[in-house]
């Protein structure tokens, strides 16, 4: 493996420290995660520090006792209305997001009064969690979320004896929905157990249905593999396309199914496309960095794309993680003055982590040091443990929701392209994501202008080029108010949109499909805008945002088209080495 002489800056790296320290590490590792990505210290603390500024709190503790006695009343005179209309108005409502009592069967006493109470209790609770004063505010949505999901796990929905869709559903079937439900539990944890995927998953095979785009891999080193596509066009636009996956996922969520296919778009519209494909770590890998990833990954690509198209600006675009990765590279380059990008596009990705989003509840110093610990034994994050988080974060759709049509009322969801992809997951190095979650999420070092790439200073104001950058109205991995933040680091023109849905649908979705995004552009040196600011004078437009990237590609691009290149350039070293999607991707 290539060693790097200069680093991102990653501050000291855990090092062994004697047999005792072993004895903690191993306590850590076996106490990381409590099921839920969550260090069982770093809760104990959080609930210690709430109930003690609760008892210091006499005036919280009244306010809290009154609503108790309040909610109760309402829910008590709503059950005696009852008897008399039963078309009675709620008490409380549901948020629009939560669609566990939207049945109609829901809507009649007792499942109502049930669904009501625990609405209410689960209502009273997160006034309970928050603004007691004095309580530290990482340490307070951590609570606050956790009481979340303890209340969810005992909804009424839950239950197979308080859920009327369920009883219905038995009622129906005569029970044979039970029978089913036992037998996709034992076939899950069957599959589970042997390490296969969902069912179904099995439907969207890699190279067949998914990242079935026609190309070449034209480059191939420890960590990644480049694959460029076939061109679909007579002509193509001069500038090439680079794509940059997140590292935590493989590449071909951006080359799904056809209909949502981010790389076959861009090549139906004349565009010549290479994309990354990362290799899936393993223990030996143990020891690669950030460092790592930006010189044997987007420099590389960048180098190669350069050889096969040599004086030809790139359009790079980094999706999540990877727009991330894309920024450091882009700002080390403009800091070197190396003008080879003609664009950068940053996808749902974060450049300042002061706002991180609901992801931030699992990090600080004592869970990062416990996840060290288990990463250290392992060489590696496991998929499971970074799934874990995204899953407690969502829990009533990506756990509950799930688990009560498949095991309660014996019905499998769906396999979709997505669905499957979500279940190809990779792992991530120690020493990587130690440095990652460390320097950007504890000291959001990027932002600060703290990172360092070949030995100069990682500044997002040298990006020179122009930038697109996309958020997500309900995007809870790079909330759109965190990944707007970079109007105020870089000085670059920058075209911000703000599309619907959320970090997966929201990015990746059918162009033909309704929905609707906000843009605006802000000229070089232009203005910072509040991001409510900015939200109330962007143009609303209906339909995806695809499309208006395609202009601002083609814009930024010279204006004669010209023949598609050949696949690789084997006189300049990088010749065709196998088809797409290539071996990286197979890696399990």
């Amino acid at each position: 493996m290539k060693e790097t002489a200069n680093t991102l800056a990653t501050g000291p790296v855990p090092t062994d420290a004697g047999p005792f320290r072993a004895i903690d590490r191993l306590r850590e590792a076996m106490a990381a995660g409590f099921g839920t990505g969550v260090s069982p210290l770093a809760l104990g603390m959080a609930l210690m520090d709430w109930s003690a500024h609760l008892a210091a709190a006499p005036g919280k503790r009244l306010e809290l006792a009154d609503k108790a006695a309040r909610e109760t009343a309402a829910l008590l005179a709503h059950a005696a209305a009852l008897a008399a209309d039963p078309a009675a108005e709620p008490v409380i409502r549901p948020p629009p997001q939560d669609r566990r009592f939207a049945a109609a069967a829901w809507q009649n006493p007792p499942f109502s009064l049930w669904a009501q109470g625990f609405l209410l209790a689960r209502q009273w609770w997160q006034e309970a969690t928050r603004d007691v004063p004095g309580v530290d505010p990482h340490r307070q949505n951590l609570l606050s979320a956790m009481v979340q999901q303890w209340l969810d796990m005992a909804s009424p929905a839950n239950l197979p004896f308080t859920n009327p869709e369920v009883i219905a559903r038995t009622l129906q079937t005569g029970g044979l929905n039970q029978w089913m439900g036992m037998r996709n539990w034992a076939e899950d944890m069957a599959r589970l157990a042997a390490g296969k995927p969902p069912v179904g998953a099995e439907q969207f095979r890699v190279g067949h249905e998914v990242a079935a785009s026609p190309g070449k891999v034209v480059y191939r080193n420890h960590l990644i593999e480049l694959i460029q596509y076939a061109p679909a066009t007579d002509t193509v636009l001069a500038e090439p396309v680079l794509l940059v996956p997140a590292w935590i996922m493989k590449y071909y969520i951006l080359d799904l199914s056809p209909e949502n296919s981010l790389v076959r778009h861009l090549v139906g519209a004349g565009h010549t496309v290479f994309c990354i494909s990362w290799r899936n770590p393993t223990a030996e890998d143990r020891d690669l960095t950030l460092e790592d990833y930006r010189s044997l990954g987007v420099m590389a690509a960048v180098d190669a794309i350069s050889a096969i198209l040599p004086g030809r600006g790139i359009h790079a675009a980094g999706y999540c993680l990877g727009g991330t990765l894309l920024a450091i590279a882009a700002a080390a380059m403009g800091g070197a003055r190396d003008d080879r990008l003609a664009s950068v596009s940053l996808l749902a990705a974060q450049t300042d982590f002061a706002e991180p989003g609901e992801l931030g509840l699992f990090i600080d110093h004592d869970q990062l040091n416990s996840l060290e610990s288990a990463m250290r034994q392992r060489g590696y994050l496991t998929a499971e443990q970074m799934l874990g988080a995204f899953r407690f974060l969502r829990s009533n759709d990506l756990i509950w929701s799930r688990m009560v049509r498949a095991y309660l009322m014996g019905e499998r969801e769906p396999m979709t392209d997505m669905l499957a992809w979500s279940s190809d997951s990779t792992r991530m190095p120690y020493r990587m994501q130690g440095e990652y979650l460390r320097r950007f999420y504890l000291e959001n070092a990027l932002a600060g202008d703290r990172l360092l790439a070949d030995g100069r200073p990682v500044a997002l104001r040298n990006i020179r080029a122009p930038v697109f950058a996309v958020g997500t109205e309900e995007d809870y991995v790079a909330p759109w108010r965190s990944v707007y933040r970079l109007h105020c680091l870089s000085d670059a023109e920058l075209t911000f949109v703000l599309g619907d849905r959320d970090h997966l649908a929201g990015i990746i979705l059918d162009p033909a499909g309704p929905g609707h995004h906000r843009i605006a552009t802000r000229g070089r040196d232009g203005t910072c805008l509040p991001p409510d600011d900015w939200l109330h004078a962007a143009a609303l437009r209906e339909g995806c945002w695809w499309p208006a990237w395609i202009d601002w590609l083609a814009r930024h691009s010279a204006a004669e088209r010209v023949a598609p290149p050949g696949m690789g350039a084997a006189a300049a070293g990088y010749p065709a080495l196998e088809d797409a999607p290539g071996s990286y991707v197979r890696q399990r």
